[in-house]
């Protein structure tokens, strides 16, 4: 099972911009789809994006699309997440997780990373 690790979270003021990495170790990425889920205290787990493992389908959640971007570097086993004009309601712990192929549902995925604090200060 591939295991997960997101990089890049922290604090940042509204308007600005982060990138996230999710980098795979133990298997790599091969063939796997992945996703972005994100999770706000008391709040249930949202789907922010996900990207095919030859990165040609990509979709993102609603509440994010137009702000946010993903993309991979199969050679370096990482998956990116580009994050501009952050708002406040972005604040959350975002996951990278691993799935057959992409989906909107976190159901689908088997393999979690242990997620990154993200904090939008107004």
């Amino acid at each position: 099972q591939v295991q997960l690790v997101e990089s890049g979270g922290g604090l940042v003021q509204a308007g600005g911009s982060l990138r996230l990495s999710c980098a795979a170790s133990g298997r790599t990425l091969n063939s796997r789809a992945l996703g972005w889920f994100r999770q706000a205290p008391g709040k249930e787990r949202e789907f922010v994006g996900a990207i095919s493992w030859r990165g040609t389908t990509i979709f993102y959640g609603d509440s994010v699309k137009g702000r946010v971007t993903i993309s991979r570097d199969n050679a370096k086993n990482t998956v990116y997440l580009q994050m501009n004009s952050l708002k406040p309601e972005d604040t959350a712990v975002y996951y990278c997780a691993a799935a057959q192929a992409p989906s909107h549902s976190q159901y689908d995925y088997t393999s979690w990373g242990q997620g990154t604090q993200v904090t939008v200060s107004s």
